[in-house]
């Protein structure tokens, strides 16, 4: 038996009108992690949970959840496997909370016995106990989020794919967001997808960055952080003119104002050589890692 619970193998998706959205990614995730799928909008990454998901049949390459080949005669069995919530998730808006739990718990043939139980459990553990006779017309987006979560969860999968789970968001309902991921990342392994940098370093310790389709890393994000020591510098200018010319040459990770002039920060290979203005290594953030790593190939070396 494997020791992952996901594997990628060679995944290419391209689409009917030539548009490529994946291209020979290869990944795996161990049973019990937690793992982020990273990249800007347009990377991929939502194109590649649809096919992880059986939603999307990949052109080439293949997928394995918990040793069974994703294929088309065993998407009964591996959606019994798999948990997931969309970016986008279509509710029936006149169902009450605990109303829309029973109903995909009735679809899915949790055992009636248990079914009670287990909706209970999941009202308290999403903070959902309270609202459970509203209907789904009445929540808010963190709200909605969380019935998402829940419905995911009710056969108990165990793997929990989260497609981009705190957009649109306000700062309470994100935390309370990724709590609610680490939380069920104890007794199951999941994947996330986000283009939002500080979702994480408070969720996960490992990490894969897709640009344009094609991953460019795999591994976890102190590595990743380690990856950029050395290659971001701040200073400080007097004017937006000096700001401009800094601009156009590197990617600036920071700016900002103070009473004695503009703080900024940026990444680049080497130390940024511009007439006038001393620039000064500092430590990257988490941020500064993934922009480094994923605008490399644009850097202007001088």
């Amino acid at each position: 038996m494997s020791d992952y619970i996901l594997e990628l193998n060679h995944i290419a998706k391209v689409y009917g009108n030539g548009v490529v959205a994946n291209s020979d990614v290869n990944f795996n995730l161990k049973k019990g992690e937690i793992h982020a799928l990273v990249g800007e909008n347009g990377a991929g990454k939502s194109t590649l949970m649809n096919v992880l998901t059986t939603l999307l049949t990949p052109t080439r390459g293949t997928v394995i959840v918990n040793s069974v080949n994703v294929i088309p005669q065993n998407y009964t069995k591996v959606k019994k496997m798999i948990g997931y919530l969309p970016q986008e998730l279509g509710m029936y808006p006149n169902l009450t909370v605990r109303e829309t739990l029973e109903y995909v718990a009735a679809l899915s043939g949790v055992n009636p016995i248990k079914k009670k139980e287990k909706i209970e459990y999941l009202l308290e553990r999403t903070s959902l106990k309270e609202h459970e006779k509203k209907k789904n017309k009445q929540l808010s987006g963190g709200m909605k989020r969380r019935v998402g979560l829940a419905q995911a969860l009710i056969t108990d999968p165990q793997l929990l794919i989260v497609d981009e789970p705190t957009t649109g968001l306000d700062p309470e309902e994100r935390i309370r967001i990724r709590n609610l991921l680490v939380d069920f990342g104890r007794d199951r392994s999941v994947l996330f997808s986000s283009h939002v940098v500080e979702d994480l370093a408070s969720t996960c310790n490992d990490l894969c960055i897709l640009k344009k389709g094609k991953k460019i890393y795999d591994g976890t994000i102190q590595h990743l952080i380690c990856e950029a020591d050395n290659h971001v510098f701040s200073c400080m200018l007097s004017s937006e003119e000096e700001f401009l010319r800094v601009q156009e040459r590197y990617k600036i990770t920071g700016k900002n104002y103070s009473n004695e002039g503009i703080d900024i920060r940026l990444v680049s290979r080497s130390v940024p050589d511009v007439a006038g203005i001393e620039f000064q290594y500092v430590k990257p953030t988490l941020e500064d890692a993934y922009i480094y790593k994923s605008s490399s190939e644009k850097f202007e070396e001088i």
